[in-house]
């Protein structure tokens, strides 16, 4: 009657095993460290590893060995102090080099090759960075604006619409034409392509003018589509950098918030979250002498004069393609000098425009224009922000074939900088600049208080309930303690295995579902206790215990399961933490506690035919 074939004992011992496996990883803790990277397109080498060990051993900072872990080195230390004092000492002392303090697992080798790893830490608890940026709202309007124009005019050119005048005065659009004709056809054909603008008509003796008003609901959307665009990029360029379960939502109208986890050097995280950088493909103007233009400070009509390494270079003004049309970039080599280049690949709209462009210039040259747009900081008296623009060619090749939407942009000096150019074009642009106004970086020091005190209450919340329930149940109090400590192993190895960020919250969760775990086992209890009551048999009151608790049970947890899922689902980053644990501890608590508890029973009472009574 209350028995388990053995395959089911075997598969339940399983479970248990890799459970305690995969929740072990957590108990080694993590270390502070110091990684060192280069600057340049320079390999972090053996050399590297022994000139760190002299500065660090000289100094007298207590360390484990210098190791190489990807393309930086690794310096791990016993404590916060010593970690602080020697990213001091390697930025003074290491030219060339990059320093950063991090938080590394000590999960041992042979347990990450079996796919081990510690929970991921949430800012509160690993400590980390925290930025609140502000969207340029100004810049996004006006770039809105310029898009309109050129828009606008391209359609004008494709319909053979010609035009005496477009431009922007505030938010109204203006274009004049000659004839009355041409105003009507522009009229039906604006209406109808741009839907943001409310079309009006202005005849004043030979001037035939289109008014285009951006209205408040076509700004307030302009605002809106910025902000989404730049949350979207925000985030693609934060999963590049490799930070864990990163926070990155909006604060209001214009702000977003971001917080890195387990990051402490904000330089690198600054680089990439504020960087406005896109290419610009461009024909070389061949006709003209670039040298000339340089000494004379005067352009020809229709192209403008860069430098590209010092060396002066004239572009056309007509732009081939942009890094707004880009699908994707990735750092690779160039087949024949095999120097650092990042590999385009263009959508449809680009494509196709460089293979005309191509087909009709093979022999010609073709520059690549870095733009960047620094951001600086507001002006104390407008309060507006202010940039710094950076424009230089980093490549001016000839066209020896023709191609369209793959090819490859050379001249970048740096496989870093081949990297850094190719993961900025990935992310994506964004829609408006961003400038950070709140900085603040929590120290280890705090998230490892937090962490001890959310540990402690763990503990003292199943302390009381294991006591409470070997008291008051006795033998079956017992069985329910062990279930109860196998849930909370169980809840861990799935959080570690899942990838899940554990916060504070996230840790209210896992005292929440201890309290909660032990519910199941009461209704099972108290139901083999009613049974013994009406006079069923021992044996008998076991089964209907817990067969009839079952669905009692099962109702209990889903429902509460339904309302964690709806917490995931709406909530920001600390609701989301704490409705995972719960999540995985309300599915953890009904395996331990209707079928390992089931199974330790059987294993003890199961066997006895004649059970005249049972300690509950």
């Amino acid at each position: 009657m209350n028995r388990y074939p053995l395959w089911k004992y075997l598969l339940i011992l399983a479970v248990i095993c890799m459970g305690a496996l995969y929740a072990l990883p957590n108990i080694y803790g993590q270390s502070p460290v110091v990684q060192v990277s280069a600057k340049d397109d320079v390999a972090v080498t053996e050399n590297t590893l022994e000139r760190i060990e002299t500065l660090i051993t000289d100094a007298g900072l207590e360390h484990d060995r210098v190791v190489i872990d990807g393309d930086s080195a690794v310096v791990k230390f016993s404590d916060l102090d010593a970690q602080r004092k020697a990213q001091d000492l390697l930025k003074e002392k290491l030219g060339g080099f990059d320093t950063a303090m991090n938080l590394k697992p000590n999960v041992p080798d042979w347990l990450a090759d079996l796919g081990g790893s510690a929970m991921n830490l949430g800012l509160d608890l690993r400590g980390g960075v925290h930025f609140l940026l502000e969207v340029d709202m100004k810049d996004a309007t006006a770039n809105k604006k310029r898009q309109i124009r050129s828009d606008v005019t391209a359609t004008l050119v494709k319909q053979k619409i010609p035009k005496r005048k477009i431009l922007w005065k505030d938010n109204e659009l203006t274009v004049g034409f000659r004839t009355q004709a041409d105003l009507d056809k522009a009229v039906d054909l604006i209406e109808e392509e741009f839907t943001e603008l409310t079309i009006s008509t202005e005849v004043s003796g030979d001037s035939f003018d289109l008014k285009g008003l951006l209205t408040e609901q076509s700004l307030n959307a302009i605002k809106e589509n910025a902000l989404t665009q730049n949350l979207s990029t925000l985030r693609s360029r934060v999963n590049e950098i490799g930070v864990a379960e990163p926070i990155i939502q909006r604060q209001g109208l214009e702000r977003i918030v971001v917080q890195l986890p387990g990051v402490q050097d904000t330089t690198a995280a600054k680089n990439i979250l504020d960087a406005t950088a896109t290419l610009e493909y461009r024909p070389t103007d061949m006709e003209n002498n670039a040298q000339l233009a340089a000494q004379t400070g005067r352009a020809p009509v229709g192209s403008t004069l860069y430098y590209e390494k010092g060396v002066p270079v004239l572009l056309k003004n007509r732009v081939i393609a942009t890094g707004n049309q880009l699908i994707d970039a990735q750092a690779t080599f160039d087949q024949q000098s095999g120097s650092p280049a990042v590999s385009v690949q263009l959508n449809s709209m680009g494509a196709a425009r460089m293979l005309e462009f191509t087909k009709n210039n093979v022999g010609n040259l073709m520059g690549v224009v870095l733009k960047e747009r620094i951001p600086l900081k507001k002006d104390e008296v407008t309060g507006e922000m202010q940039y710094r623009v950076k424009e230089e060619v980093i490549s001016n090749a000839r066209i020896n074939g023709i191609f369209s939407n793959r090819f490859q942009t050379t001249g970048l000096g740096t496989q870093k900088a081949a990297s850094e150019l190719a993961l900025l074009l990935r992310a994506g642009a964004l829609a408006a600049p961003v400038q950070i106004v709140e900085e603040r970086t929590i120290g280890p020091s705090l998230g490892q208080e937090n962490i001890d005190r959310g540990v402690m209450s763990v503990q003292i919340g199943l302390a009381m309930v294991l006591v409470f329930m070997l008291f008051y149940y006795r033998m079956f109090g017992l069985i329910a303690n062990i279930a109860l400590t196998i849930n909370v192993v169980l809840m861990v190895a799935c959080l570690s295995l899942f990838g899940a960020t554990l916060t504070l919250p996230g840790i209210a969760g896992i005292v929440l579902t201890v309290g909660m775990a032990v519910d199941a086992n009461v209704l099972i209890f108290e139901r083999i206790k009613e049974e013994l009551r009406e006079g069923n048999t021992v044996q008998g009151s076991i089964k209907s215990g817990y067969d009839k608790a079952f669905s009692t049970i099962a109702d209990a947890n889903v429902t509460t399961l339904i309302a964690a899922v709806v917490l995931f689902a709406f909530g920001t980053g600390p609701i989301k933490g704490f409705a995972v644990t719960l999540s995985i501890g309300i599915m953890t608590s009904m395996f331990t506690a209707i079928v390992v508890s089931r199974a330790i029973v059987n294993l003890i009472y199961g066997r006895k035919k004649r059970l005249q009574s049972i300690a509950i």
